[in-house]
């Protein structure tokens, strides 16, 4: 049993560490270990996150929820202890974001403040966004429903988003569509061809 609790110390000071790491590497502003630890309510929320969702997971859900409770009045981050959170999520700011119960977020996610992950069903089934590993979450942006958000993808900011985000894509807009990120190529102008 000490074991385990050894264990589980271990893996959780990797996590906070981890966190640390890379609060520190997506956020210019950060002045330094002990400011991140402190004064991080994203981190905040996420670590507490992780005690409320092995609570939740070890049947202890109504005690999971108010830690929950607790860490939204806390941080002004309310994440459901039932969401599947990967490695390194980094919510910036923190304020206003709302993830769902049925959501699941990949590893080294970027999420600004006011994010939403909602759901758009009132049955007991998959209703809220997936995030996959690397994707972006601009400020303010809605992301509703059973919706995928493929890897290192994109969403600006203010973006409600209702479909399916490709990998590798950036979207903005209400309701968000795909932008064309400038990188279009301009032919040159081939030498000896009359301009009309």
């Amino acid at each position: 049993m000490a074991a385990d609790r050894d264990a589980l110390s271990k893996y959780m000071l990797q996590e906070i560490r981890e966190d640390v790491r890379t609060a520190k590497a997506k956020d210019p502003a950060a002045q330094g270990t002990a400011e991140v630890i402190l004064t991080y309510p994203g981190l905040q929320a996420v670590w507490i996150y992780r005690v409320a969702h092995a609570l939740w997971n070890g049947g202890y859900k109504l005690t999971a929820r108010l830690l929950a409770h607790f860490a939204r009045l806390l941080t002004g981050v309310e994440i459901h202890p039932a969401a599947e959170i990967g490695d390194r999520l980094f919510i910036d700011h923190g304020m206003g974001v709302v993830i769902g119960e049925t959501a699941e977020i990949g590893d080294d996610v970027l999420m600004y403040h006011g994010v939403t992950l909602g759901g758009n069903s009132m049955r007991r089934e998959k209703r809220h966004p997936t995030i996959e590993d690397g994707a972006t979450l601009g400020v303010g942006a809605s992301l509703i429903g059973n919706i995928t958000v493929g890897e290192n993808a994109t969403v600006g900011a203010g973006a409600t988003v209702i479909e399916d985000v490709p990998a590798e894509t950036t979207v903005a807009g209400v309701p968000a569509e795909p932008i064309d990120d400038g990188a279009a190529t301009i032919e040159a102008p081939v030498a000896g061809e009359d301009d009309d």
